[in-house]
């Protein structure tokens, strides 16, 4: 008995349901959250208590602004809810409340990609898939209740020539967009492909790092001819010449890197079956690997062709068959035939 009258007692202060009447215990005690997100411009009771029974819906605070955070004491809490029979309200650690206004956002690219969509159909466009568009004038978020519907193109125009776009979106269901001025963008649609950029300056002759190359993506009118489009593809190779920063690669930029440079002391590499002879020599040219160039033989005073074969080196090869396999070096008296 004294247990039911306990009850009664707790739902006379606090205008919970009968539960106790039915089961015979006491409700749950009504508990304060600590983090709450609402859907309205109102916060209710119940949006700030647990177990607040048949008074959840009674509104005691007005929302943050829609897509922000306020907070409210628990202490104020506990003082708005008091006046609607909450007398006992378990605080759970809770010192404030953080309230949440739901809400949907739409980014700027969002809005880009709601663009490209609606141009898709438009004469001239080109392959939307590589469409890139760019919005002018400023372009910012949208915040919108979490309930409003996709934006709808109202009025769509496109000049292919210019590649200009100018596009005016509702957004269904929205009480905020309709206080909006008018959803309108304009701006630049163009279709683009992947190309590599020297990301750098680039002096002639040096060889092609990856830190040399960014892969963007540009307006496919500027990008012609043997354009490069991975990094890969030039892996090992140097500048042909001087190379800014910002401009297109071109594959007619690049060459194989000189290993041997004119003027640089190389070791002449004589080779024929069975025999190899190294002798000092001058570079007359510069060349890269597999590069065919005339060297000075330091002994002979002669000009002889050969094939550039490693950094520093280059190497003559003769059919001329041997007697015997024989090596011998720039201190022997051992000379190749005098058409060398």
């Amino acid at each position: 008995m004294l247990r039911l009258a306990l009850a009664l007692f707790y739902l006379v202060l606090s205008g919970l349901p009968a539960l106790a009447q039915i089961t015979g215990a006491l409700p749950p005690t009504p508990t304060l959250k600590r983090d709450v997100t609402v859907a309205h411009e109102i916060v209710r009771i119940g949006d700030l208590i647990e177990n607040a029974g048949a008074r959840s819906q009674v509104p005691v605070f007005r929302a943050p602004d829609i897509g922000q955070t306020g907070t409210v004491p628990a202490a104020r809490v506990i003082e708005a809810v008091r006046a609607h029979g909450y007398t006992i309200v378990d605080t759970n650690g809770v010192r404030e409340i953080a309230v949440t206004r739901a809400s949907r956002v739409i980014t700027v690219k969002d809005l880009e990609a709601r663009i490209t969509a609606t141009l898709a159909n438009q004469p001239g466009v080109g392959d939307v898939n590589n469409l890139t568009v760019t919005i002018e004038r400023g372009a910012h978020s949208l915040v919108l209740e979490p309930n409003a519907g996709e934006l709808q193109a109202t009025r769509v125009y496109y000049d292919p020539r210019s590649s200009r776009f100018d596009v005016t979106f509702e957004a269904p269901g929205s009480a905020i967009a309709r206080r909006l001025p008018p959803l309108r963008y304009s701006g630049t649609a163009v279709e683009t492909v992947e190309a590599a950029i020297v990301a750098r300056p680039v002096g002639r002759g040096d060889v092609i790092k990856a830190a040399d190359i960014a892969i963007e993506r540009r307006p496919k009118a500027e990008i012609r001819g043997d354009i490069v489009r991975t990094i890969d593809e030039v892996a090992g190779l140097a500048a042909r010449r001087a190379l800014r920063a910002g401009e297109p690669l071109r594959m007619a930029d690049l060459t194989k890197p000189e290993i041997v440079r004119r003027n640089e002391a190389v070791t002449l590499v004589y080779e024929a079956p069975g025999l190899m002879l190294t002798i000092k020599g001058k570079a007359l040219e510069s060349g890269a690997q597999g590069d065919v160039i005339n060297v000075a033989n330091i002994q002979s005073k002669r000009t002889v062709q050969g094939t550039v074969t490693g950094p520093g080196q280059v190497t003559l090869a003769s059919s001329r068959p041997v007697a015997r396999a024989t090596t011998a070096t720039a201190s022997e008296p051992t000379e190749p035939s005098p058409n060398e």
